[in-house]
């Protein structure tokens, strides 16, 4: 779909009688050959139903959709600009390319807007929101992969906590079993059982590793 192209002076601001637009800005992410898309959320400031259109300078470079819609009362629609695929950087990583919002009430409840909607003859009034692109080199923001290495250390951190956990909650485990079986030899003992010496001794010894093994595991870093 093409759209008219005209040369638009830019405004202070985002904002009309009609309408809200947010953010003020088109701000995309600018990589070679990468599409990068914006999205714009247009605000109904009124309690009427009305019509909106966008325009661009450079409508082979953008993909809107909706590029026109009705929006409702009190209401919002969202808006997606899609740069498309770039195959050389702008000088200075600077864009001229500008943005129109045209807006306008209907005064009936139409589903599809007719051919004249935003013109301006017969007394129609059509208010308008200019907005500039500003591009954002994938380079300009170190930051971002310093978050990265910064969460994919997290998450190696939190990996290694919990299996010094379940480790130690394992030991904590097989501990608890050889003490009881320890309580039950001593009962035996006292029945005079003759194979109780040798048992007795290995399961003591298997407990004292067991124990060696759990204070090695709760002197690690602390994983609550």
């Amino acid at each position: 779909m093409s759209f008219e192209v005209s040369v638009f002076t830019m405004s202070a601001g985002a904002t009309n009688q009609l309408i809200s637009v947010s953010p003020p800005e088109l701000k995309f992410q600018f990589e070679l050959d990468k599409q990068s898309y914006c999205d714009l959320k247009v605000t109904n400031s009124t309690d009427q139903c009305v019509a909106f259109k966008v325009k661009t300078t450079s409508p082979k470079k953008y993909f809107v959709r909706p590029n026109t819609g009705i929006i409702q009362p009190w209401d919002s629609s969202f808006i997606r600009v899609t740069l498309q695929a770039q195959k050389e950087y702008p000088p200075d990583m600077q864009c001229k390319d500008k943005f129109l919002l045209q807006s306008t009430i209907l005064n009936n409840d139409i589903d599809e807007l007719p051919p004249d909607t935003f013109t301006k003859e017969g007394g129609r009034t059509v208010e308008e929101c200019k907005l500039r692109v500003v591009y954002v080199s994938s380079n300009s923001s170190p930051g971002h992969s310093e978050d990265v290495f910064n969460q994919s250390s997290d998450f190696t951190s939190n990996q290694a906590l919990q299996r010094i956990k379940e480790e130690r909650d394992a030991a904590v485990r097989q501990t608890q079993q050889l003490l009881q079986e320890l309580e039950i030899m001593k009962r035996r003992r006292n029945r005079n059982d003759p194979g109780f010496s040798l048992r007795f001794a290995i399961v003591v010894g298997v407990i004292g590793l067991m124990v060696g093994f759990l204070l090695k595991l709760l002197s690690s870093p602390s994983v609550e």
